[in-house]
């Protein structure tokens, strides 16, 4: 939208873009700050015995807890420390082994005095976020991220607004590229975040599904009354056909009865059963199997190990029930 397109809007609404715009402006400059510095960092994580340290005062503080947080749950370990509590004593959670991320827009930021000089003291590998590289900050740091030094957005310009959106995309940035280079995979996420429908979609399928007595398990030449009683019972709306070796060899349905209502009490489970029936494995994630449910129009997915051997079930209500849509 130009300013042009803007006449007829709210004022609220006019300030609201301009802001976006200064913002989004900012963060193109952004994109010519990565320099020789950032691969470094990167690969210094990646090789860390200990955990990213990350601190900052006001704004850049709750910016840090938020990139601290961040590499915790993409694996990288990682905390914050406040620089005035670091200051009565929680210098000591800092150890040679950890790297120590120092946020300071200006670089000047007094608080973060005692940390810098502990990290020089005590060869703490020590990294900048500031948009001035010969601040003290930047002076004293290994390595220095720097931020683009743009306008804040702020109506006064003043206040954090430009600067603090800029770190948060530095700090998403420098986790996610150490986040892909470890290979951190789906099973890894799930490790991190087990709450909420987002962990039980990363679950794997044999959390959740239906395993032993509680399954309808019928044989090839068993009887449509027996094969009929098993399906009643275990309340799937299937009956799991197998062999001697307990290999899936096919599935009996709603629909395979319907189709086969003449003479069905003369008829065997391996007379009416669907052959070959789509299978999953039990170390498959969940929202594998509900994608593969909804896709087909099914209800319920046998779950086979890879000798095909059958492991279980598993139904759509389960997966609703435990929150995944």
């Amino acid at each position: 939208m130009t300013r042009n397109d803007q006449s007829n809007l709210p004022p609220a609404t006019v300030e609201a873009l301009r802001v976006v715009q200064e913002e989004l402006e900012a963060l193109e400059l952004l994109k010519d700050h990565f320099d020789t510095d950032f691969p470094v960092v990167v690969d210094q994580i990646l090789g860390l015995k200990g955990r990213v340290i990350v601190a900052g005062m006001g704004k850049s503080g709750h910016i840090g807890r938020k990139i601290a947080a961040t590499f915790a749950s993409t694996g990288t370990p990682a905390s914050f420390v406040h620089p005035a509590e670091a200051s009565h004593g929680d210098m000591g959670m800092i150890t040679p082994d950890d790297l120590c991320l120092l946020i300071s827009n200006s670089g000047e930021s007094a608080e973060l005095g005692d940390m810098i000089a502990y990290t020089r003291r005590y060869g703490v590998p020590m990294v900048a976020i500031t948009k001035n590289e010969h601040s003290t900050l930047g002076r004293q740091a290994d390595h220095v991220l720097r931020l683009p030094d743009a306008p804040e957005a702020c109506s006064l310009g003043r206040a954090p607004t430009t600067s603090t959106t800029l770190t948060l995309v530095l700090g998403d940035a420098l986790a996610v590229a150490v986040m892909k280079l470890r290979k951190f995979d789906e099973r890894s996420f799930f490790k991190y975040h087990p709450g909420g429908s987002l962990g039980v979609q990363l679950m794997p399928v044999d959390t959740l599904m239906h395993r032993g007595a509680a399954l309808p398990v019928v044989r090839e030449g068993d009887n449509m009354g027996e094969v009929l009683v098993e399906m009643t019972a275990k309340g799937l709306g299937i009956a799991l056909v197998v062999d001697g070796d307990h290999h899936l060899t096919g599935i009996v349905t709603d629909g395979d009865l319907r189709r086969n209502l003449s003479g069905l009490m003369d008829k065997t489970a391996g007379d009416i059963a669907s052959t070959s029936p789509r299978t999953i494995a039990p170390d498959a994630l969940i929202e594998e199997a509900v994608a593969q449910m909804n896709a087909r129009k099914v209800s319920v997915l046998p779950v086979v190990d890879a000798a095909g051997v059958l492991a279980g079930a598993i139904h759509i209500h389960d997966c609703l029930r435990a929150g995944v849509r």
